[in-house]
């Protein structure tokens, strides 16, 4: 997740944490389960292997334009064309080219990098997509020590892995979505948000076609907020643009999961300002409704302590589950979330 102040120091690269009042909704009763509960297939061990991938030490903590960000999105390239799942339409590549003239502001200048897409087309509404991201990117290298961004965020992009693992393995049983969808790996986010807004900026599919955005930042560990017993996540943006997109989530989560939803962070008062610093919020300034699932901040963020060791892959399970639920109401409601 990108720092609200995008200053990079070393004095800055861990973010105190505020203490708040958490408004939730806690549900009370069981989930009602049907043949159809996919969610399940959703595995801990398979999204434990690609995040290892993730955090290896070759990777080099996948800052943007480097060598170990481009394993990283060769990588990712590799696993969907070994998932079967192919690129957009009009595409003829995994990968999205982003010039480093694109991403400068007046304190960096990284290289060229690229966003990595794969796609699933729908049944019956194929034009209209809905868009699962994370990004991939991390701080790389600092005073020669590696900041691996196991949380931030090669727990969302594991996340999404997984998700689209278990969509294509549902196609291949001859059930496919109603509509598209889209797996987006953005890179650039930890400088300044660069890759999602070069994707809204140049999207292969009209931006008038998708239906939202779910953006996964930081969902393998805890906050100081919740106790170790809490089985929680904050959604951020849910209902600000969109009051269907809110429903379809909560009911998403009462039929699957039953996560605590903490929505301390939706409110528009809130000190730390996280509904602007992920991916997310460019889709929600074209229009596009838009829910960051995230886990809260702690003591290893931005840190070379983010760790592999140190996920919490239970509940790092159970809130890929409750996406992936979230995924499959959206791609299969009879309509596409209304703008409020």
């Amino acid at each position: 997740m990108k720092k609200y102040s995008i200053l990079v120091t070393l004095s800055a690269l861990s973010l105190g944490f505020i203490q708040c009042q958490s408004p939730q909704t806690v549900v009370q009763n069981p989930p009602t389960l049907t043949e159809e509960a996919y969610f399940k297939r959703i595995s801990s061990d398979s999204i434990q292997q690609s995040l290892l991938v993730l955090t290896a030490d070759s990777l080099e903590g996948r800052r943007t334009g480097e060598p170990g960000q481009k394993k990283a999105a060769q990588y990712l390239a590799n696993y969907y064309k070994k998932l079967g799942i192919g690129m957009p339409p009009e595409t003829t590549s995994y990968f999205q080219p982003i010039p480093a003239s694109f991403m400068t502001n007046w304190q960096m200048r990284l290289k060229d990098s690229e966003n990595v897409w794969a796609y699933i087309e729908g049944s019956e509404k194929p034009e209209e997509v809905l868009v699962l991201s994370a990004h991939f990117d991390h701080m790389g290298i600092l005073l020669n020590k590696i900041y691996y961004g196991a949380d931030d965020n090669g727990s969302g992009t594991s996340a999404v892995m997984e998700i689209a693992r278990v969509f294509q393995s549902l196609v291949k049983e001859g059930i496919r979505p109603k509509r598209s969808i889209l797996f987006l790996h953005l890179t650039g986010e930890e400088f300044g948000l660069f890759g999602s807004k070069f994707y809204t900026e140049n999207p292969p599919i009209p931006l008038s076609n998708t239906i939202a955005n779910l953006n996964i930042d930081m969902i393998g560990r805890r906050s100081p907020e919740h106790p170790s017993t809490d089985d929680y996540i904050f959604l951020v943006g849910s209902d600000k643009l969109s009051q269907d997109l809110h429903d379809t989530a909560e009911k998403a989560n009462e039929e699957s999961v039953q996560l605590i939803l903490d929505y301390t962070f939706n409110d528009d008062n809130d000190p730390q300002r996280i509904y602007y610093r992920s991916d997310h919020y460019n889709f929600a300034k074209n229009n596009i409704p838009a829910i960051f699932f995230y886990n809260g901040t702690h003591d290893d963020y931005h840190l070379p302590s983010d760790t592999f060791d140190k996920i919490d892959f239970p509940i790092l399970t159970k809130r890929t589950q409750f996406i992936f639920e979230t995924a499959w109401k959206l791609a299969n409601g009879a309509n596409r979330p209304q703008l409020n």
